[in-house]
């Protein structure tokens, strides 16, 4: 306490100085309308930047959250519009009463390799969050891979940068199939096999999901047409594709189930052993 006293003895000129400064400063205010406006105003553009700042801060530790939250409402649109193509707003369809054909589960990505001949990535889900091998994974902006093995709480995804994958892919817009394939090169490229010569390409032109897959839903992005040349020998294009995703950075994905894909592949192999 004697040491709190002692100080302000000290500075106690110092003190008194900016006592009367505040005190003058607040009798000049009061007395002139200016300078009431020119403090008002100050007073305003200061707490407005504190509160800016304070909510910039609170957003930016928020932000988890938020992402979080935008990614649970991709995951029930997507549901909607691989079962329900485009749902009409007007009509007010209530999805829990419809029959589910596809059903999406999101994802984090906590490991990736995409410079290797056979790439694959780690997610954060496994068995117990109902993640199953060959269900098909993508992102916001087009398709991933194939989930190739799961662990309790882990699975590690085929990426369509391996030369393993094999998926099909077709022309938007048209019926024309091929198979997705990658021949070592661009991370950022892959290629488009089996497609016939009588085709009119266009560089530019949109590669989709073909519906000759049980494991993806038909039409979701890939990529566009980069260059292709003909293969004169067997007839086929060699297509490059680039992809919409970009490989060397992802972090969400969303893995997509088919309700029906065992039994597809039973009725299949029956066909196929007749």
């Amino acid at each position: 306490m004697q040491r709190i006293i002692n100080f302000i003895l000290s500075y106690r000129n110092a003190f008194l100085y900016g006592l009367l400064m505040v005190i003058s400063l607040a009798l000049t205010i009061r007395s002139h309308s200016y300078h009431q406006s020119k403090f008002f105003n100050s007073s305003k553009w200061i707490s407005g930047n504190i509160y800016g700042t304070a909510a910039n801060i609170s957003s930016y530790f928020s932000l988890r959250e938020e992402n979080q939250r935008l990614v649970t409402e991709n995951e029930a649109l997507r549901r909607l519009l691989f079962n329900y193509g485009k749902v009409s707003l007007e009509k007010k369809q209530d999805s829990s009463n419809l029959a589910l054909t596809y059903e999406v589960i999101s994802a984090d990505v906590v490991k990736n390799s995409f410079s290797s001949p056979r790439n694959y990535l780690t997610i954060n889900k496994g068995s117990n969050d109902g993640i199953e091998q060959d269900m098909g994974v993508i992102t916001t902006s087009g398709i991933l891979g194939i989930v190739e093995n799961t662990s309790t709480h882990f699975s590690t995804v085929q990426s369509v940068l391996n030369t393993k994958s094999n998926i099909n892919a077709k022309i938007k817009n048209t019926d024309y199939f091929g198979s997705l394939t990658w021949n070592v090169g661009d991370y950022n490229v892959v290629q488009l096999v089996d497609i016939p010569r009588l085709v009119p390409l266009v560089v530019g032109d949109t590669i989709v999901t073909g519906a000759m897959s049980s494991i993806f839903p038909e039409n979701i992005p890939i990529g566009i047409i980069k260059r292709y040349d003909l293969d004169n020998s067997k007839s086929f294009y060699n297509i490059d594709v680039e992809l919409f995703n970009d490989m060397a950075n992802i972090k969400n994905v969303y893995l997509i189930t088919n309700k029906y894909k065992e039994e597809i592949r039973e009725l299949q192999a029956q066909t196929e052993d007749e």
